[in-house]
């Protein structure tokens, strides 16, 4: 692990003494969830050496910590993306920093845009699987064996049946789907997009997938799920914009809310 991460857990544990349970990476339009933690302290990136301030407007840019339920949670609001700097290791001191907060758990949050026509915008869809068609990754350049790592179970199962349960629990339907890894920053074409439902995905977004693969690296289990804020390319009547993508995002805020209560409940009763 880098120093730096160790140096940000140093500054975090300055402002906030003590060892965290849960990491969580908050997406487009999805920050207000840092407002469910207590007894907060929030750092903003600016200093937290090594971490990459977002250039997107609908991303924070701070360290939030504390607790929800009783469990120590860490929220990173708002990551910065590959296609900001063409960096794919851009997350690696911001998840190096939760792993050594103590971290066990990963969970990471995105807007997406929905490859079904069932699951629309405004839904929840919590990731199985995922597709690198980036053919981008943050390992790239480790001299480590531990580089060859293996994603046959990158999301966790037992993390994806707390979060069902605390859906049954909630009363909100819950799909599920394979998430594709697109660099952005262009939205995809008509013609990508039916490429990938050929190819077996649900959903696509620019984000997320090298946040997984550092987890999974550093060893934590993940989770993660999309926020749906449209339908792919070609398959609505308008076309696509970063607006429709933050306004979306905000509607479906309160389900997010009550599904990640929900599951930080699963995981404090586990």
């Amino acid at each position: 692990m880098s120093g730096s991460g160790h140096d940000c857990a140093a500054i975090v544990r300055a402002a906030r003494p003590g060892t965290y349970r849960i990491g969580m990476i908050l997406g487009s339009g999805l920050g207000e969830l840092a407002g469910e933690l207590e007894d907060a302290v929030r750092i903003p990136y600016s200093q937290l050496p090594g971490f990459p301030v977002s250039t997107v407007s609908s991303h924070g840019s701070e360290l939030v910590a504390g607790t929800m339920h009783g469990v120590p949670v860490v929220i990173l609001s708002g990551r910065a993306h590959y296609y900001e700097s063409g960096n794919p290791s851009i997350m690696r001191t911001p998840v190096e920093t939760l792993k050594a907060l103590g971290c066990e758990i990963l969970f990471a949050t995105n807007a997406a845009g929905s490859l079904r026509e069932e699951v629309a915008p405004g839904h929840p869809m919590l990731i199985t699987d995922h597709i690198n068609w980036s053919g981008l990754n943050p390992l790239i350049g480790e001299e480590d064996e531990k580089r060859f790592l293996d994603m046959t179970t990158a999301y966790d199962l037992e993390l994806r049946a707390a979060m069902h349960r605390a859906a049954k629990h909630e009363g909100e339907h819950l799909a599920e789907g394979i998430y594709m890894w697109f660099s952005g920053p262009s939205f995809e074409t008509p013609a990508e997009i039916r490429m990938a439902r050929m190819l077996g995905a649900d959903a696509v977004g620019m984000s997320t997938v090298p946040e997984v693969i550092l987890g999974r690296f550093l060893g934590m289990r993940v989770a993660a799920m999309s926020i749906i804020t449209n339908l792919g390319a070609g398959m609505q009547a308008h076309g696509l914009s970063h607006d429709e993508t933050k306004s979306v995002a905000k509607l479906g805020m309160e389900r997010m809310k009550r599904l990640v209560r929900g599951f930080v409940k699963e995981i404090a009763h586990g």
